[in-house]
């Protein structure tokens, strides 16, 4: 397994954002548009939302018709715990929990189901400019 850094810098990364909405307060907001205006193919995640920044948002994991390479995770911790179980039933192992989503349950549960993960670093710092 590739560390999950080395992961965003293969072309044609897809990350999905957990979280992503257009209220600029939220983490969710800033980190899904970064990813976006650098290149990567983003895909937001997000119940209560139809759209993020003009794009389709999906209701869950379970809607993508693709598998991300990463699964960004951008809410709280009472609700982390929930996504990583959908993760983990559909099989997606490369998990980012950014600052904030993480929890010692939700690390437990990455490591004791041996998940490719970071955790408590932010996606933005790491991500680079995708040249197209």
């Amino acid at each position: 397994m590739q560390d999950i850094p080395t992961l965003l810098e293969q072309p044609n990364t897809t990350v999905a954002v957990v979280g992503a909405t257009d209220n600029p307060a939220k983490y969710g907001y800033v980190i899904y548009r970064d990813l976006k205006q650098k290149g990567y193919e983003v895909l937001p995640i997000n119940p209560n939302r139809t759209t993020v920044d003009g794009d389709k948002a999906f209701s869950s994991l379970l809607m993508l018709s693709i598998k991300p390479a990463i699964v960004n995770i951008v809410v709280p911790p009472s609700v982390t715990i929930s996504i990583l179980n959908t993760c983990y039933a559909i099989g997606i192992d490369n998990i980012w929990l950014q600052p904030g989503a993480e929890s010692p349950e939700s690390v437990d549960f990455l490591k004791k189901h041996r998940f490719n993960y970071l955790a408590n670093a932010c996606i933005m710092v790491k991500s680079r400019i995708v040249t197209q």
